[in-house]
């Protein structure tokens, strides 16, 4: 399903999700954790296998998590995860990654600017935690929510937090496992 709000559609849920969230901690609309630029080849599954072998490629041709470096690409490539038609892109056809200018909208809106406020917009964010780049273990599930952005910040690309107390677009590495919530143009 869609929802519009502030003029956008996004998809009304979690890639992954099996339903819309009814709570902030909804473990069945927490979905999938996708690497920063990876399609949808089985790594972001929250049980994937993991490895500390690093891709020369835009497609790893294995569906496990890469633990242990800053970024799963070596090279990196900024042009991953970039549009519709952007290579890796994890959406549904028609669909992309938000831009970070797109969820600093969809946060402004917010009647809290945390979790709460999260999960009150339409958009109903849960709180789905992260898998660590270093180990592939799951943190802050039920307390953090960490939803990629398309936009890039040198060697690291920015993202969505939001927790308790408080919400931010914050950069990090592109190995982190983070939530993805689809737009459509």
């Amino acid at each position: 399903g869609t929802v519009v709000h502030n003029g956008k559609c996004w998809l009304d849920r979690n890639l992954g999700a099996s339903r819309v969230a009814i709570s902030s901690t909804d473990a069945n609309a927490y979905g999938d954790l996708f690497q920063w630029g990876r399609g949808a080849d089985g790594h972001q599954i929250r049980t994937s296998g993991k490895t500390s072998i690093t891709s020369s490629t835009d497609t790893p041709g294995h569906g496990k998590f890469i633990k242990g470096s800053s970024d799963w690409r070596n090279p990196q490539n900024d042009n991953l995860w970039q549009g519709v038609s952007g290579t890796n892109n994890p959406c549904p056809s028609g669909w992309r990654l938000p831009t970070e200018a797109e969820w600093e909208a969809e946060r402004a809106s917010w009647s809290s600017d945390k979790a709460a406020g999260a999960f009150a917009s339409p958009l109903k964010l849960p709180v789905a935690g992260n898998r660590n780049r270093s180990d592939g273990s799951l943190n802050g599930v039920g307390y953090n929510g960490e939803y990629w952005s398309s936009t890039i910040d040198g060697t690291n690309s920015r993202y969505l937090h939001f927790r308790s107390s408080g919400a931010l677009m914050y950069s990090n590495l592109r190995a982190y496992g983070f939530s993805v919530r689809c737009i459509k143009d």
